[in-house]
């Protein structure tokens, strides 16, 4: 098999896994085995695809796949490159942990609707591969909003009328900022430079400078609302309503990785990281990702609902890969690129323990978790690991990346912002560790089960749904093992700060 067909077949098999979905769930909506098994053989097969591709992009192959052109120069086009690589892996590989959590959940929680659930989950991968493989922005574009698209069904899925606000909310966050946004920072870049593509050392040297190069950099950055940099944040909170899997899919597998990987691919191969740092046209993105980075923080920690203090703790976590990107300088390059890695396997864990808390436990509020370790040992472990690599501390992947921030802010005289990260880390501390605290060491408080009767938490036992706690046992076991072999994703990501082509 051709290395093109190889990024073919990876972006394509979700949305056949789709269709097969589709096919074999009809008839039989909940409880559905074949359903399952189709899903889990699309996740496998779409894992085995991806990782073909990481050994020849690793010795410095850059395998393309153009379909038809557009526009005069402008493709719809694939090219595998470092960047698009790690989050074609996290995409793909976190599909497979959260389709088996979602089993356990869906038929735990008894939702409806669930072979339309697992239909719109694999489009929304199909999307995130074409956005990590674009060879160009308007290929990104086209695929960042088949993936908006595709997981509104998934924020709505409750049907209730506070779901429907909250989908009305993120379709109209995320379309406008794209559609008036980043729209017009595409036709804009080809306006001034006659091409869309995704180029080493980026393509608007010469062609724009000053306040133009700004107000350019802010329609990516804002238009970009996958992001979430403040103030087109809110469609993230609001989007807590939907069933948990769906919160790790917009918070660690796709849809903000999209938004992040986005604004550092534009930033690495359209502006160019020298371009950027020469002229300083960053400086002010820097304030801004700091100032989300912090004031989420701040927000999190009144949060009672577990969900909504995740929610805002993603807001702040993104603006590190945003900040890293604005600072324009290759630790701050490389931390980005290995954040995007490090939180989706540490936010990917705590939303996973938090919807076995929901649906084994039926506890939302942090206030009423007082002794849960002693039910659910297991889960308040693996958010216990989860919640050390979020904060940054070894022997978690989260201490590589946010080590690499911090010298990239250094590197680019800009130690403020290597104070600003520290800050957050103890804000971090600050909104998780209580939960951790009082789920080990408060003393339990009674809780009632499906049927309306007390038990005593100090004696009985209830953890999550196998289905459950494997995946996010895995998934926290994964952010140990990312400190012990980060290096191979700083491997990875070196040629991007290098000059290696893209």
């Amino acid at each position: 098999m051709t290395l093109s067909q190889l990024i073919a077949f990876s972006i394509l098999t979700p949305a056949v896994g789709a269709l097969a979905v589709a096919i074999v769930g009809r008839n039989n909506d909940e409880g559905n085995n074949a359903r399952d098994w189709t899903t889990v053989v699309a996740t496998l097969i779409t894992f085995g695809f991806v990782v073909q591709l990481v050994g020849p992009v690793m010795d410095g192959a850059r395998p393309e796949l153009v379909l038809f052109e557009v526009l005069e120069g402008v493709p719809i086009a694939f090219q595998v490159e470092p960047l698009g690589m790690l989050f074609a892996l996290v995409a793909a590989g976190l599909w497979i942990p959260t389709s088996v959590y979602a089993f356990g959940y869906m038929r735990g929680h008894h939702e409806h609707h669930q072979t339309r659930f697992f239909i719109c989950f694999a489009v929304a991968i199909f999307a995130a591969l074409g956005i990590a493989f674009s060879a160009n922005l308007l290929t990104l574009f086209l695929f960042y909003e088949i993936l908006t698209f595709s997981t509104y069904p998934l924020v709505t899925h409750e049907g209730t009328d506070k779901a429907m606000k909250a989908g009305r909310i993120y379709l109209g966050v995320l379309v406008f900022t794209s559609v008036a946004l980043l729209l017009f920072g595409v036709l804009w870049t080809y306006q001034a430079t006659g091409t869309l593509d995704f180029k080493p050392g980026g393509i608007l040297a010469g062609k724009v400078d000053g306040i133009e190069a700004m107000v350019l950099l802010g329609l990516f950055a804002f238009g970009t609302g996958k992001a979430a940099l403040m103030p087109f944040h809110k469609w993230l909170p609001n989007a807590m309503v939907a069933p948990t899997p769906v919160s790790a899919l917009l918070h660690a597998v796709a849809v903000v990785k999209a938004g992040v990987f986005t604004v550092l691919k534009v930033i690495v191969y359209i502006f160019g990281i020298d371009f950027l740092a020469d002229g300083g046209y960053a400086v002010w993105l820097c304030y801004v990702a700091g100032f989300t980075l912090l004031s989420s923080s701040v927000i999190a920690l009144k949060k009672d609902n577990l969900k909504a203090r995740l929610a805002y703790s993603t807001i702040s976590q993104l603006a590190y890969i945003v900040l890293g990107a604005a600072l324009a300088t290759e630790a701050g390059i490389l931390g980005g690129g290995m954040h995007i890695v490090m939180h989706a396997m540490g936010k990917i864990t705590l939303f996973f323990c938090a919807g076995a808390i929901i649906v084994f436990a039926h506890k939302t509020e942090i206030s009423t978790m007082d002794g849960l370790a002693r039910r659910m040992p297991i889960t308040m472990t693996a958010f216990f690991l989860a919640s050390l690599s979020i904060i940054g501390l070894p022997p978690m992947g989260g201490s590589w990346s946010k080590w690499f921030l911090a010298m990239g802010a250094v590197d680019a005289g800009q130690a403020v912002f290597a104070g600003v990260l520290m800050i957050s880390s103890l804000l971090s501390i600050a909104y998780l560790m209580p939960v951790v605290g009082r789920a080990f060491f408060l003393p339990p408080k009674p809780w009632v089960d499906d049927h309306g009767h007390a038990h005593d938490a100090q004696t009985e036992r209830k953890e999550a749904d196998w289905k459950c706690t494997v995946p996010l046992s895995l998934t926290a076991l994964g952010c140990v093992v990312l400190f012990f072999y980060a290096e191979p994703i700083h491997h990875l990501l070196l040629p991007i700060v290098q000059g290696g082509a893209p």
